[in-house]
């Protein structure tokens, strides 16, 4: 399956302890259907010292998130939304199913 939400989409989690945040996408992993939403689902990394970084300690940072657990949010009516493709022109396009406006891939 392909994946409709790609990078710096506005999205918004509809489930799991993040429940109603919302955030822009970091990054998207097609092959096991995650993506990285900034400000959500952070995980706390114990690091120790090395040459790069003199402090070690415990850094927090973005884990990835299920696909399935978060939805996108349109530009023009700003609703969580499902997506479809649609053709415009001779290009495929990802079109909001609540108010059938194109999503712009320019942000």
């Amino acid at each position: 399956m392909k994946v409709k939400i790609k990078k710096n989409d506005i999205v918004t989690v509809i489930k799991g302890n993040d429940f109603g945040k919302s955030g822009k996408v970091l990054r998207v992993f097609p092959k096991l259907r995650k993506v990285i939403v900034e400000k959500v689902n952070f995980v706390k990394r114990h690091s120790r010292p090395t040459q790069k970084v003199k402090q070690g300690g415990i850094i927090e940072k973005e884990a990835p998130i299920s696909i399935a657990n978060v939805m996108l949010i349109c530009n023009k009516c700003g609703k969580k939304t499902k997506v479809k493709i649609g053709q415009y022109g001779d290009k495929r396009v990802r079109i909001c199913k609540k108010c059938n406006e194109m999503i712009d891939e320019s942000k």
